[in-house]
């Protein structure tokens, strides 16, 4: 027992560092500013390769990953992975682009939700009472933009559900995080070579625009790992129960970001929605604490 409170405190800092950093990346990408969401990912997929590949060796962890390529015949889910990774770096990309960081934030307020009902609709899983109504909320949250808004919250959706998708996928994938991740941007490389080729070739390319512009777009494949890192070290020290509500900082600082720093609209329409997401998800952590039972959203 002595060791252990040491050690759950590492993984607490752990955590923080890790969801805090994610909750951050609104600013990050908003450094962007004229180069566009397509671009700033396919950037993100090249250099989280190449950082990703020299961590790996770092850390000698290339046995894995070496036995995961020897089978490409099993690697349909990990592709399934990449797909829709890249398409929750895209879209969150271009909700901070556009300054739709609100419609982000409820996104990732709402992933929690789809993991549940995907485990419910796919895997067949049981859940509890409580569990059915927060789901039930959350898309009474979703309705009631729709119709009482008139607005598709098409950011939200895809963020929430692209997410909830790569977490069911990634629980048919026996590598870990880092490992994961890595094969998941390995496979997408030659795809982000090619659209870098072209963009090159038709001079729409802005990473010889000025230094400052190559730097970031290089950084972001450390900005990918890093807290990647942290929170392999947090899950492995803590209950995940624990990382489950730590993972709330993430979309709590996205949603302060996108009111105080870029100052974007929140109509009492959209707080309502808000409100009965947060409703939900306090359902959803309740159920799951006195179940002893939660699972946080996968990275």
């Amino acid at each position: 027992m002595k060791h252990a409170t040491p050690d759950a405190a590492k993984g607490v800092g752990f955590g923080l560092a890790a969801y805090t950093l994610w909750g951050c990346f609104p600013i990050y990408f908003a450094l962007f500013e004229g180069v566009p969401s397509y671009e700033v990912l396919v950037h993100r997929i090249v250099w989280s390769c190449v950082f990703l590949a020299i961590v790996v060796s770092f850390l000698g962890r290339w046995k894995p990953i070496t036995a995961a390529l020897a089978r490409p015949k099993k690697l349909g889910f990990v592709f399934g992975c990449a797909v829709f990774i890249a398409l929750n770096w895209g879209v969150y990309i271009y909700a901070v682009e556009t300054r739709h960081v609100l419609q982000a934030s409820l996104g990732y307020f709402l992933t929690p939700l789809v993991n549940v009902g995907l485990g419910m609709l796919v895997l067949r899983e049981s859940i509890t009472r409580l569990q059915i109504v927060a789901v039930a909320l959350a898309t009474i949250a979703i309705l009631y933009q729709l119709f009482l808004l008139g607005v598709v919250p098409w950011i939200t959706l895809v963020l929430a559900f692209s997410f909830g998708t790569y977490g069911l996928l990634r629980k048919q994938v026996e590598l870990d995080g880092l490992s994961g991740l890595f094969v998941e941007t390995l496979l997408l490389l030659p795809v982000g070579l090619l659209a870098l080729g072209f963009l090159g070739s038709a001079g729409e390319s802005h990473f010889n625009d000025n230094i400052t512009i190559a730097l970031l777009l290089m950084s972001s494949g450390i900005v990918t790992a890093i807290p990647l890192l942290f929170f392999a070290g947090a899950a492995r020290r803590l209950r995940l129960a624990t990382v489950g509500f730590l993972m709330y900082i993430n979309p709590t600082l996205q949603f302060f970001i996108a009111l105080f720093v870029f100052d974007e609209p929140m109509s009492g329409e959209k707080l309502a929605s808000f409100v009965m997401i947060w409703v939900a998800l306090g359902l959803y952590s309740w159920s799951a604490w006195i179940g002893r039972g939660m699972n946080p959203t996968p990275k």
